[in-house]
């Protein structure tokens, strides 16, 4: 017990240490962090294909980077599997401080390292870290990622050949309860998790999504209001396994009152067909252009959408396929109406199918 006890206060000596050199104690804050290591209330990273256009082979680890300081996109000049980049300084965080006990996390992904993918659980993939302060969610598309909390941060090998996108939003931490609500929707596959008993009652759907239980009584869907710490809102649409219907058409666009170009994982070649079905549209993204080169839909694992008009300037980040047999999967998307990054999603679209025919941008 003694032992235990000298354990931690080591520990939290060291980290007190930490923020005592730190410039201010925002720096010791949980927060997404952009590539100087500095808080952000939100950055996006798009790690490109292995494979580009008139590209004979890159590295699949390159990755552009864009926050609300960036006023748009920015080639990073660190690549995705360092803690140098914005994703590795993000989860550091996660990593240094795993193991105390005045911080929260959940790592999710029906993919995760070193198991079995899970095909009942939702296709969705993310990490929570908070305390009673505040913390992120970070939102991905990479399978068998992040690795867990005791082997330090690493990129697999198999997240180097499609395109890859994640969100991060820092949030305080009255908006986890909401948050919480959304990811019993979610259904996640949750492979580690550890949350201190203080928050036991507060985040109880937290606590049953840690332990894996099933919630039989949940609907359809559920859409929430999120507000990041700086005051940004977002939407956050959440599908169960009991919507069995194409989320963006049956749902998002029709909710958002927009039409919508999405860019989702096309596992064959046979493309997802653009559906003009219902009031508001749903447009199939063929082709991307990056300021660092274009490739095909069929090169990227990531899943975004974005509204066809200017005037509307919806952006959504998320985890599901508009792959047929991938309809039933539980999951959801994060979106906002930020003109800078509509403007930056809307402009890398080279073309995309049109219920007749194909359009450019």
């Amino acid at each position: 017990m003694y032992e235990s006890f000298r354990e931690k206060m080591s520990g939290l000596r060291a980290f007190f240490v930490i923020c005592m050199f730190a410039v201010s104690l925002v720096t010791c804050e949980i927060a997404c962090r952009n590539e100087a290591g500095d808080p952000v209330d939100w950055f996006v990273v798009y790690k490109l294909p292995q494979h580009q256009i008139n590209e004979t082979h890159g590295s699949g680890l390159d990755y552009l980077y864009l926050d609300s300081k960036t006023q748009g996109w920015q080639v990073s000049k660190f690549l995705i599997n360092t803690t140098e980049g914005a994703v590795g300084r993000v989860l550091q965080q996660l990593y240094r401080s795993y193991n105390r006990n005045d911080s929260g996390y959940l790592l999710y992904n029906d993919s995760p390292p070193g198991m079995n993918s899970s095909f009942t659980r939702g296709h969705s993939k993310g990490v929570l870290l908070f305390d009673s302060y505040q913390g992120f969610w970070l939102v991905h598309t990479v399978p068998h990622f992040p690795p867990f909390p005791g082997d330090g941060f690493g990129y697999p090998n198999t997240g180097r050949l499609y395109g890859q996108v994640a969100l991060c939003v820092t949030y305080k931490y009255n908006q986890f309860k909401q948050i919480a609500a959304q990811l019993l929707y979610y259904n996640p596959n949750v492979y580690n998790c550890s949350l201190p008993g203080i928050w036991q009652e507060d985040l109880w759907g937290l606590y049953r999504i840690c332990q894996g239980l099933r919630f039989p009584w949940i609907e359809t869907t559920r859409l929430a209001s999120l507000q990041s710490a700086q005051g940004e809102s977002f939407l956050n649409f959440a599908k169960s396994k009991y919507f069995q219907d194409d989320i963006f058409v049956a749902w998002m666009a029709q909710k958002l009152e927009t039409d919508l170009l999405t860019e989702t994982w096309q596992p064959t070649k046979v493309v997802v067909q653009s559906n003009c079905t219902l009031p508001w549209h749903v447009y199939t993204i063929r082709k991307i252009k990056l300021p660092t080169g274009s490739f095909y839909s069929r090169s990227d694992h990531s899943k975004w959408c974005v509204s066809r008009w200017s005037r509307d300037g919806w952006t959504c980040i998320g985890d599901l396929n508009r792959y047929p047999e991938q309809l039933w999967r539980s999951g959801g998307f994060i979106c906002t109406q930020n003109r800078l990054l509509y403007k930056a999603f809307r402009n890398i679209v080279a073309f995309y199918s049109d219920c007749k025919k194909d359009r450019r941008n």
